[in-house]
């Protein structure tokens, strides 16, 4: 069942939404209180995957967690999936792997990524989630404005054409913010943040983040493409203040499903 019109009225839009700790708890009680069982986390505990999750955690241990382990990740990054989550005490995270059947037709020599970054991205992230996607009618996420250009207009409630929608309760989330509630919170760190990493995805498509550069600018670096197709750029419109771009209007230009 897709979220319907009332019910996405109901959620959070307007763009200063889910600018601080206190606010993002408000929206994640709020949610999970009125959805019961449509609402599922795709995390992948990366530099700041423990500041959703631990927000998360302390609404309700049980709520589903996907991790899309795509064969290519840095060994630190499971390591860290299985600590964060036993910090954490989080009850059902659930790991999805491409089909082998397909990764072996499609990319046998495991070459993809240098020819066709975007192939290898469908093939090991949004295939795999593509499985559950109609499971759950609202998915959260970590993703935030400050992350990217690509993302400086990102919507608190982001409706998908199936009639799902993405919540990003962090939105409006600032650096220095996802420092302090990390420090203050005792969380354990992604042990390749202190190597200058601070975008983990795939070993292949992932370097460290140099001085000055978005914190994504390490994915995919020297290439045009900017995610790897669970979700959308959302930038800035020409000559507008990111922070005061409404949800709402954003959403309002898209199709009606």
């Amino acid at each position: 069942m897709a979220i319907s019109d009332s019910e996405f009225q109901a959620l959070p839009h307007q763009g200063d939404v889910a600018a601080s700790e206190e606010e993002t708890g408000r929206v994640l009680s709020s949610v999970l209180a009125r959805f019961p069982g449509r609402v599922a986390v795709i995390s992948s505990f990366g530099a700041e995957s423990a500041v959703l999750l631990a927000q998360v955690a302390a609404q309700d241990k049980a709520v589903p967690v996907f991790f899309l382990d795509t064969g290519r990740h840095f060994p630190e990054t499971l390591a860290y999936r299985d600590e964060l989550s036993r910090h954490l005490g989080l009850e059902d995270v659930r790991t999805l792997q491409p089909a082998p059947a397909e990764v072996a037709y499609r990319d046998p020599g495991g070459q993809l990524v240098a020819f066709d970054p975007d192939a290898c991205c469908a093939l090991r992230k949004v295939e795999p989630l593509e499985v559950v996607l109609p499971e759950f009618d609202i998915w959260v996420t970590g993703r935030k404005r400050m992350q990217a250009a690509t993302r400086a207009a990102l919507p608190v409630a982001e409706r998908q054409e199936d009639g799902s929608v993405k919540l990003n309760p962090l939105a409006g989330w600032s650096e220095e913010q996802i420092a302090r509630f990390m420090k203050d919170k005792a969380l354990p760190p992604h042990p390749l943040v202190a190597k200058g990493y601070r975008s983990i995805g795939c070993e292949p498509c992932t370097r460290p983040v140099g001085e000055g550069e978005d914190s994504r600018a390490g994915r995919w670096a020297g290439l045009t493409k900017t995610e790897c197709g669970l979700h959308r750029p959302v930038p800035a419109p020409p000559d507008a203040n990111a922070e005061e771009v409404s949800a709402a209007a954003l959403i309002a230009e898209r199709p009606a499903r």
